[in-house]
């Protein structure tokens, strides 16, 4: 069977624009004598469409898209159709809905294929509007017996997960059983560092258990925090990669289920071009699907606003992106400098707008209010909050979204400035740790300084008061993104981090720090997501509590 995998970027409601990618395909793949398409996991609507699919009329509207591709599709005899689609639930119940994959053919509806094991971890919460399926079965196509499965359905291996196996169903092992010779796996797996090689095993371990020659198809492009970096792939009954797609990027291609894959020929994506590319798309994606064109970024000087912007560039070309370099009277004159140099590295325009008139204005209007007390962080705050206004005047101005700088470390223990810093419509490295973005910034640089070594070399400061070091505050940020990476992304207790050989009292403050400091995160500008576990949607605290 000549099978096309179709990996391609869904806008998430947008009905009509994803019929037309579908459309669009069609012809291409008559030409190519393809027997079969295959588009990702509820590819009509885009993933995730979270509480639009609470809206009767949307299902509607995509239930009115189905019946015309399935129209569509008689004019195109010779290929079948196989999308994600929400579609309506048989029983009576609160959702009424199921997350399935529907097969088209020659102007009817072949078969239709639920997902039966519905995530509701991290960022997924699929029982919130799915039923499970009642059951799963295999399908007979043009000479192969398919079966087919929907993302998290392939997930339940246990070699995967030793001794935590999540669900007592196995999809795979069920359609395995029941004589597949082709198994289809259509999914909307989030991008984050490592899973690539996850997703590779995952489906060469179903191939060579069962057999099966296996086809992985999965979306592509950002939604909202969410990147789907795609990485679809076909591979042979011996878990033999025949074909591998790109990362972060559309990609049509035809395969032939005959074909024998090619021993060790899989290598994973180096470890900070993955970083990069999924940050990039984050920021292209996000802007265009929500109708911006321009991103201005306040340059201090340091290293996280010389990354977000470069990021920027790339993502939205250099006449669309705006630096800002806003000098208060505790600015070295490196900070405006370095960040003249960098936007001169990147060819963006520049501009210098000191706050020091605007700060001592500022003081002017609350000495009264403020007799007798020494000063200390409001006034550094205050800082901050005048160059979040300015930045936001350009967003209402220009038309310009905001790009904050903050970097996952600060966003966890709070070291940054609630309507100052954090001012903006996107954060593009609230989930990368400090010494993660200084592994980026050498990235960046492998060919050519785009960011000055002097950016790179300087300790890290908020230029907030005289002589001012981010490590006259914070534990030294090896050590913290370290204890961070123990508490937030492996779960473990203060007592088990403590035993890892950290400094008790450093741990305790970490932790102290995280817990105090939900309220701000709750506020924060949406964060692209690209470690395991992101501040967001995926970790869900209580902010009044104990």
């Amino acid at each position: 069977m000549r099978v096309t995998i179709a990996q391609v970027n869904p806008i998430v409601g947008d009905i009509e624009g994803n019929l037309v990618k579908i459309k669009d395909l069609l012809g291409r793949c008559e030409q190519e004598s393809s027997d079969l398409v295959v588009f990702p996991e509820l590819f009509l609507v885009g993933y995730p469409p979270k509480d639009i699919l609470e809206r009767g009329w949307f299902i509607k509207q995509a239930g009115q898209a189905v019946k015309e591709l399935v129209s569509l599709s008689a004019r195109f005899p010779t290929t079948g159709i196989l999308l994600g689609v929400p579609r309506a639930a048989e029983q009576d119940s609160g959702k009424a809905l199921y997350n399935s994959a529907v097969l088209i053919y020659q102007g009817k509806i072949v078969s239709e294929h639920h997902k039966s094991l519905l995530p509701t971890y991290d960022v997924f919460d699929e029982a919130r509007y799915f039923e499970p399926a009642p059951g799963v079965r295999t399908v007979s196509f043009k000479g192969e017996t398919l079966g087919i499965s929907l993302c998290e359905d392939a997930w339940n291996d246990p070699e995967l997960w030793p001794g935590r196996r999540m669900y007592s169903f196995d999809p795979i092992g069920e359609l395995a059983r029941q004589g597949a010779t082709l198994l289809i796996n259509i999914s909307a797996s989030p991008f984050n560092l490592g899973k690539e090689e996850v997703r590779f095993r995952l489906v060469g371990n179903h191939a060579r258990k069962h057999g099966l020659p296996s086809i992985y198809v999965n979306q592509v492009g950002a939604n909202d925090e969410l990147i789907f970096d795609g990485r679809s792939m076909f591979v042979d009954k011996k878990g033999d990669v025949v074909t591998l797609c790109p990362s972060f990027r559309e990609h049509i291609e035809t395969v032939d289920t005959r074909e024998c894959g090619t021993p060790g020929l899989y290598r994973p994506q180096e470890r900070m071009e993955a970083l990069c590319e999924a940050l990039v798309l984050g920021i292209k994606d996000y802007l265009a699907k929500t109708g911006f064109s321009k991103a201005a970024v306040g340059l201090s000087g340091g290293i996280d606003s010389a990354v977000t912007c470069y990021l920027a560039v790339r993502a939205l070309g250099q006449e669309n992106v705006l630096g800002i370099s806003m000098p208060s009277p505790f600015s070295s004159e490196g900070s405006v400098e370095d960040s003249r140099k960098l936007a001169e590295n990147l060819g963006i325009e520049f501009r210098v707008i000191p706050i020091s008139d605007t700060y001592h204005a500022y003081l002017g209007t609350l000495r009264e209010h403020f007799a007798g007390r020494e000063n200390d962080i409001t006034e550094e705050n205050i800082q901050a909050r005048i160059r979040g206004n300015i930045l936001m005047a350009f967003s209402n101005k220009y038309g310009h979204l905001i790009l904050t700088t903050g970097n996952k470390s600060e966003m966890a223990v709070g070291y940054c400035t609630l309507y100052g810093d954090m001012s903006g419509g996107l954060s593009v490295l609230a989930d990368v740790p400090k010494t993660m973005v200084y592994e980026l910034a050498e990235y960046i640089n492998r060919d050519k300084e785009f960011i000055p070594r002097e950016t790179i070399e300087k300790p890290p400061s908020a230029e907030l008061r005289p002589d001012q070091l981010d490590q006259d505050t914070l534990p030294p940020y090896p050590v913290l993104d370290e204890i961070l990476y123990y508490y937030i992304e492996e779960g473990l207790s203060v007592e088990e981090i403590i035993a890892n050989g950290f400094e008790a009292e450093t741990v305790k403050w970490v932790v102290r720090a995280v817990h105090n400091n939900e309220y701000k995160r709750k506020q924060a500008a949406l964060g692209l997501k690209v470690t395991g576990k992101a501040f967001g949607v995926g970790r869900r605290m209580p902010i009044a509590a104990k």
